[in-house]
């Protein structure tokens, strides 16, 4: 009964039903049939309303969105251009830093590639970037980023983790600091990759006019990071504190200084961006509660004893999950990933010893790198139909980007201290 109950959710969801309604539906389900009060669900999106980490989410989505009807982008690569314009691959590493500052702080990969493609494209043309690196360029780096604050990937895994109550404290903080040097070895990977295949390109010397000039015009958008790191390091704003005050940072300069998003464009703004997090959260309590249906059936623990049985060591455990989270990350968008797979996984890896802040950054450094693994990474269809490609040229221009995040990802899994140094979790 309990397999045709799961084909048949398995056949809805093919067909197109939403995400949320299938998790919900398989949570009363198991709920009722284990005759367990259907209110459990209802219990769970009150259990993560009360959670303040969560106006994270919202503030800070709607900051990304702000910033990206903005110029602010526009000032940014016109910055990073004068700053780093005189080097070898100058132009490649600024869009490469745009792009991950942008989707730090948008979360969201395939918007990056449609609001910095019209940018970006066009002025690698122009410097005379090879056309076919410069659609591999800008279709991976649309997903650079993921492992910067204030990035909502890394929050929503620290909440669900904190839900779980498993693998001892974990804390948004932790996952911020963890994220940076992997994301910073991605960036100087592809950073230097880009500068040798470039060597040849003409050098332009620093010009101090035009880059004191980017200066002045970006001159409120850089304090951003400061306010974000600087505030929750320092210890004068929790995560949720820093967002409300990045979010009225944001409003104040792109719609008051910069005059640049009309207050009657707010509505929409917030719409569109809450729209998002509603999506984000009904699936978050939904997953919840099948969570606990999960956990309840001792599920989780059922599936560690079956792969033990077949694994015995946490490498090859390691291996398997690294291509696991490739096809996960080409079949669904994080946000669904996250929910999902994290309350199945984290108990299992827990089982191998893996560090819970350790197994985060693995998860999204995979599913970093598998929205454009070929055949069917949703950002090869997104560059595709942005630059008017066929999708197999953007196979072929993505893959040497592809195979060198792929080594960066393998030293990311098997290289613990990299993310668990600057928490301080290692040898806990």
């Amino acid at each position: 009964m309990s397999i045709a109950i799961g084909l048949l959710l398995l056949g809805i969801a093919l067909l197109g039903a939403p995400l949320f309604a299938v998790i919900a539906a398989s949570a009363l389900l198991g709920f009722q049939a284990a005759e367990i009060d259907l209110s459990v669900v209802v219990i769970e999106f009150y259990r993560i309303a009360e959670m303040p980490i969560l106006l994270a989410i919202p503030l800070f989505t709607f900051a990304g969105y702000l910033l990206s009807e903005s110029n602010a982008p526009h000032r940014l690569v016109q910055l990073t251009g004068a700053l780093l314009g005189w080097m070898p691959g100058g132009l490649a590493v600024v869009a490469l830093i745009v792009c991950a500052t942008f989707t730090a702080f948008t979360g969201a990969s395939g918007v990056t590639i449609v609001a910095l493609g019209a940018l970006l494209y066009p002025a690698l043309a122009q410097a005379g970037y090879n056309h076919r690196f410069s659609l591999g360029l800008i279709t991976t780096s649309g997903s650079l980023g993921l492992l910067f604050a204030p990035s909502l990937p890394l929050i929503l895994y620290g909440v669900i983790a904190q839900q779980l109550g498993v693998g001892g404290s974990i804390t948004v903080d932790d996952l911020f600091l963890a994220g940076i040097f992997p994301g910073l070895l991605m960036l100087l990977a592809l950073s230097a990759w880009s500068m040798w295949v470039n060597r040849g390109q003409p050098l332009h010397g620093l010009a101090g006019t035009k880059a004191g000039r980017a200066l002045r015009e970006a001159m409120w958008e850089l304090p951003l990071p400061f306010i974000v790191l600087g505030g929750i390091y320092s210890g004068y704003f929790a995560v949720s504190e820093a967002a409300a005050v990045t979010a009225l940072y944001v409003l104040v300069v792109e719609v008051f200084l910069h005059r640049e998003v009309k207050i009657c464009e707010l509505p929409r703004i917030i719409r569109e961006s809450m729209v998002l997090v509603g999506g984000i959260l009904v699936i978050l309590g939904v997953s919840m509660a099948s969570t606990n249906y999960l956990i309840d059936a001792e599920i989780p623990s059922r599936l560690f004893d079956g792969i033990r049985t077949h694994i015995k060591d946490p490498l090859t455990f390691l291996i398997l999950l690294n291509i696991f989270l490739l096809i996960l990350g080409m079949m669904l968008d994080i946000f669904s990933a996250l929910v999902i797979m994290v309350p199945l996984l984290l108990p299992i890896a827990l089982g191998y010893g893996i560090d819970p802040v350790h197994l985060g950054i693995i998860f999204l450094a995979n599913m970093q790198l598998g929205y454009f693994t070929p055949p069917v990474g949703m950002n090869l269809f997104i560059a595709s139909y942005r630059f008017r490609v066929p999708v197999i040229q953007i196979y072929v221009a993505t893959l040497p980007f592809f195979l060198i995040l792929l080594l960066t990802v393998l030293i990311i899994t098997y290289w613990p201290a990299l993310s668990l140094y600057l928490p301080g979790r290692i040898g806990t």
